[in-house]
């Protein structure tokens, strides 16, 4: 390490003096990197060992290091699902005092997945058409506090469980855009037309390898971002309008939003001259309305998909005992305490790291709707965990931090029926082999 090297950090972590930064990231040693499932990326990327957490380290020039370490910082600011960034490291020379590539470091987000490695043998049309929901759902979400991708993927998104569903986050933000007057339509457009054009390349990709369902149209795929991004943003943004004695009906648009998973900060309101007419339109909207109101109760922060889920088995579970009129921080607490802390605690230390506790409580609960549904009868829940555990758990590879070849996913001997886990009262989501 020469006395050039230069490292830009919020909070510097010493572990990063440690790693060979003298050494071109393309020659780190095993003793070095970590072997994790990766996108494609342009740049190339490793994974190493930093003070006992996981890091990616892509080399780059010094201005897009330090342009992408600062668009993640505004991002995260604004509460948009991303990766947390690290360092910048600069001023890095080889031992003959070559100059070498400054590279940026982000935290490897944990129980996440490229998409290349959300399916073990071919991707099938339910897998293909959840992750571009994901995909179209953070684009909403970018697109709403400003910022313009313009390099739309899959590849340049990581995926982690969300109850049935994915939920997904940036990863490569170098070419990205803030804009605090907000996106033109023109700059929608674009990058859903680079979406566009990015997931069907990648999914011909696959095809190309064998790794493609038969009868999947990567095009068809492909036009699923377009029409899951309109729908979204027409929820989000439309105008409506309606008679004055119809008022119930901004509550009822508000509701909407919430069941969608957002909340409106503030809403334009105005009448007709005459009075007779009203417009109503969001104007500020957050995303993560489940996600706060079950931090607000339970203290437990987990994906949006996943708080729903867990918000209604709180329901439930107020319904089955009678306490419905009671304090619903009270009744949280002790559906906190008496159901979903036992589930995660019967997990077996050494498989805590297959799933995060959120995603296990699901999966059980949906493991106990087909057990019900199998003996026509409701099933003890300590039978469903022992069940769960062994013939399902037991079989998933690890997600906190999926150790595997750099590029490619891992494979399981799997033996199991081809169904997926609903809850007691809801049925299944998805499909069982998209779920090992």
């Amino acid at each position: 390490m020469t006395e050039s090297l230069s490292i830009t950090a919020s909070a510097i972590d010493p572990g990063l003096l440690a790693l060979p930064w003298s050494t071109p990231l393309a020659d780190w040693t095993s003793d070095d990197i970590v072997y994790l499932p990766k996108g494609i990326s342009r740049h190339l990327v490793r994974f190493a060992n930093l003070s006992g957490r996981v890091v990616a380290i892509k080399e780059t020039t010094a201005e897009m290091a330090r342009r992408e370490y600062d668009m993640l910082g505004s991002l995260a600011r604004l509460d948009v699902p991303c990766v947390e960034r690290v360092a910048v490291i600069d001023g890095r020379a080889d031992s003959a005092g070559r100059s070498l590539p400054s590279a940026l470091v982000t935290a490897h987000l944990r129980f996440s997945l490229p998409y290349r490695a959300l399916f073990t043998q071919v991707l099938r049309p339910d897998t293909a058409n959840r992750l571009v929901d994901a995909l179209a759902v953070l684009l909403v979400r970018l697109h709403n506090v400003g910022f313009f991708w313009g390099d739309v993927s899959l590849s340049n998104t990581l995926f982690r469980r969300d109850a049935g569903a994915f939920a997904a986050y940036l990863v490569d933000a170098e070419t990205g855009e803030l804009h605090e007057s907000g996106l033109t339509r023109g700059q929608r457009e674009h990058d859903l037309e680079v979406a566009h054009t990015n997931i069907a390349g990648e999914i011909l990709d696959l095809a190309a390898g064998g790794r493609l369902e038969r009868g999947m149209d990567a095009v068809e795929i492909a036009d699923g971002i377009i029409s899951s991004y309109r729908s979204l943003w027409a929820a989000l943004t439309d105008k409506e309008t309606f008679a004055a004695n119809e008022s119930w009906r901004i509550t009822e648009r508000v509701q909407r939003l919430n069941t969608l998973g957002f909340d409106i900060g503030e809403m334009s309101i105005r009448a007709t001259p005459d009075g007779t007419r009203v417009s109503i339109q969001p104007k500020v909207v957050d995303a993560g309305h489940h996600q706060r109101r079950l931090i607000r109760l339970t203290g437990l922060d987990v994906e949006e998909n996943q708080a729903r889920r867990l918000l209604n088995d709180l329901d439930e579970y107020r319904a089955r005992t009678g306490a419905s009129s009671d304090d619903e921080e009270m009744v949280a607490h002790e559906w906190l305490t008496r159901v979903f802390e036992p589930v995660v605690r019967a997990i077996p230390f050494e498989l805590r790291a297959k799933l995060e506790p959120a995603e296990v409580f699901h999966q059980v609960l949906e493991h106990r709707w087909y057990m019900s549904q199998g003996r026509g009868t409701s099933v003890p829940l300590a039978e469903v965990i022992s069940s769960y555990i062994d013939e399902v758990l037991r079989y998933r590879r690890d997600e906190a931090t999926v150790m595997g070849p750099a590029t490619e996913t891992l494979t399981v001997p799997i033996d199991l029926d081809e169904a997926s886990l609903a809850s007691d009262d809801d049925e299944p989501t998805g499909d069982w082999r998209d779920l090992v």
